[in-house]
């Protein structure tokens, strides 16, 4: 399962070369067998030419499987492999999945993608692809003629510009359109935020984070293959696959550039904390975890370093309880919804916030670390939170509802 998480901005903070390859590329054959057999080992070995050209940054043989009557293609695929010069690869294959006759000597391939950055990805990161390829007459040989996004994916990042690449002590920062100290300050603040997670989160975990920042939030609604209009007030995103182990690919911190640079020094931290929270916790966080948990986990280690009052980190919420309007329920997954109304987001994130400062405040930070545990090891969402709630706080699911709204009245009234 695939999940992203984000943090919006403002919250109560309103304020190296390509080296060490791993020389790894291979294709697999299609998995229906739709095409003749000639033609998937054509596709193959076009595929198996250009991951191999990608891995050891050869422009001319990279090219070499670029249909050569395709000059704009050609264009964009010389600047996507000189985009893609920094940046540290540990595997480059593809996979064909689907190939489909368009006529004589033409296809549509359908190819996915999968690729490791070294050092972060324990497997590889997998991006579908959809390619046009013809087979030209003279030499046999089949040439790509198109390179598409398939209709639910996303972008690469070295498809919008040059990637510059920073290391920090405890994280890889990947940056397009962004200036190199713009960069490194990131790169910092994330060498603060690692630490803090580890010092709340004791299970093991990477101890280390990859973070994207593209030139703009239209380029990192881009990357996540959603409108921009869901994240010009997100800071940052964390992408990522619920539930996974040591083999998992590394979670991608996505940096929303104008959001973020809005935000102060401290600002700035409690949001990377949170994200990389959700990096550390990932293992522990199933589809069993509800929205407010996960969420409010992550803001509660993020804020548990701050100096800030409780209104000072809720001031929505906060509002809302001084004019009597004090909520009824915990906060729904539906109420974290990234294009609702932004009010709405906000009480929804500091009312998962107030549930663990609750949990840490009443029955201490060890049984706050037992109930996510709790929660995310079940095996669906029925049940998960009342049998934790039972096993771990020994309350209820009505009992907790209650005394959270007693702890908000008192904090915020």
């Amino acid at each position: 399962m695939t999940d992203r998480r984000g943090r919006i901005a403002g919250r109560g903070t309103a304020g190296a070369l390509l080296a060490g390859l791993l020389l790894a590329s291979a294709c697999a054959a299609p998995d229906d067998g739709s095409a003749p057999d000639s033609t998937a080992r054509g596709v193959r070995a076009v595929l198996d030419r250009r991951a191999a050209a990608v891995l050891h940054h050869d422009p001319d043989a990279y090219l070499s499987a670029v249909d050569p009557r395709a000059t704009g293609l050609r264009t964009a695929q010389r600047r996507e492999l000189d985009n893609l010069a920094d940046v540290p690869l540990a595997s480059w294959t593809y996979q064909l999945t689907d190939v489909r006759e368009q006529g004589t000597d033409r296809v549509t391939a359908d190819v996915r993608l999968r690729y490791r950055i070294a050092g972060y990805d324990a497997a590889p990161v997998s991006a579908d692809r959809v390619l046009d390829l013809r087979r030209d007459g003279a030499d046999g040989r089949w040439y790509i003629a198109g390179d598409r996004a398939a209709a639910d994916g996303g972008g690469l990042l070295w498809q919008q510009g040059d990637v510059r690449v920073v290391r920090g002590r405890h994280s890889l920062v990947l940056g397009v359109g962004r200036t190199q100290e713009e960069l490194r300050r990131i790169a910092r603040t994330a060498d603060r935020a690692v630490p803090a997670v580890s010092g709340a989160w004791p299970r093991q975990w990477a101890g280390r984070v990859l973070v994207l920042v593209p030139h703009t939030v239209e380029d990192m609604a881009g990357l996540l293959g959603a409108p921009a209009a869901n994240y010009r007030g997100i800071a940052a995103v964390t992408t990522g696959r619920t539930g996974g182990g040591d083999r998992a690919p590394a979670d991608r911190v996505i940096v929303n550039p104008q959001a973020y640079g809005m935000l102060s020094t401290p600002g700035q931290r409690i949001v990377l904390t949170h994200e990389f929270t959700h990096v550390a916790t990932r293992a522990d966080t199933s589809a069993a975890t509800p929205t407010w948990l996960s969420e409010g986990f992550a803001d509660w280690v993020a804020y548990r370093a701050e100096r800030r009052t409780a209104v000072q980190a809720a001031p929505e919420l906060a509002a809302a309880v001084r004019r009597g309007d004090l909520p009824a329920e915990l906060p729904t997954d539906q109420d974290f919804g990234f294009a609702g109304d932004s009010a709405r987001l906000a009480q929804a994130y500091e009312g998962g916030w107030l549930a663990c400062e609750l949990i840490a405040d009443h029955w201490g930070e060890k049984k706050l670390l037992a109930f996510y545990r709790a929660v995310g090891g079940h095996s669906g969402r029925d049940g998960a939170v009342q049998q934790a709630m039972q096993g771990v706080l020994a309350t209820t699911p009505q009992g907790f509802t209650a005394q959270w709204r007693e702890f908000l009245r008192s904090l915020l009234g």
